[in-house]
């Protein structure tokens, strides 16, 4: 078995963590369906592609990135649980929070300001795609997990995630495409990547305050 403390189980419906738990040999669909559920509820994760795709319209550009990240948070999501290392859950999510921030003030054209030029938006959102899926793994590592079938299972959770990556990125470029053709959107634009800012630091400040407290 392997496992820690359920004191940060934050994330997995009470039901589902019984359920994975319980679990023993390959479960392969299930998982799949919890993945896919894990991402279409995790707001930080998709106010963070909200982000990425605010300005992008070709499929060719949207599809890159959104490589870019699943390639990030995939391989920390399966070497987390795996390999069996361990990071603090509170201060993961606050650096979850933190590329919501970033990702905005890119946005916002800020950095182009501040410092005179474009950092590499590619590997940003590579490297917080690394991040984003140790914020994954923190989430079954709170779990005792059994070993037999666990890496069928924690590929096919993987799956999932990929799944419903897809499918709230689907939902989230309809809304964007019908919001684009709206006249105000350039206008609106501006408030709305203020609003993501604002989002992304109040999720650093909650985990960075969950973390003091544990002291």
């Amino acid at each position: 078995m392997i496992g820690v403390s359920a004191a940060h189980a934050h994330g997995v419906a009470e039901g589902d963590a019984q359920f994975m738990q319980q679990s023993s040999g390959m479960q392969l669909l299930p998982f799949i369906y919890l993945g896919a559920k894990h991402m279409v509820t995790g707001y930080d994760h998709l106010l963070f592609l909200l982000g990425v795709i605010f300005f992008l319209y070709r499929m060719k550009d949207i599809s890159l990135y959104v490589t870019l990240f699943a390639v990030g948070h995939s391989t920390t999501l399966l070497y987390g649980v795996l390999s069996g290392t361990h990071v603090n859950p509170y201060l993961v999510d606050a650096i979850i929070g933190l590329s919501v921030v970033y990702k905005a003030l890119d946005n916002l054209g800020a950095y182009k300001v501040w410092w005179g030029f474009q950092p590499n938006t590619k590997a940003a959102v590579l490297i917080f795609g690394f991040f984003h899926g140790f914020g994954l793994a923190t989430k079954l590592q709170d779990f005792a997990l059994p070993e037999e079938g666990l890496v069928a299972n924690i590929l096919a959770f993987n799956v999932g995630v990929e799944i419903g990556q897809v499918l709230a990125l689907g939902g989230i470029l309809i809304a964007m495409d019908f919001w684009r053709r709206h006249h105000a959107f350039a206008q609106q634009a501006f408030a709305s990547n203020v609003l993501l800012m604002t989002a992304g630091f109040v999720l650093m400040g909650y985990q960075l305050a969950g973390y003091v407290m544990t002291f």
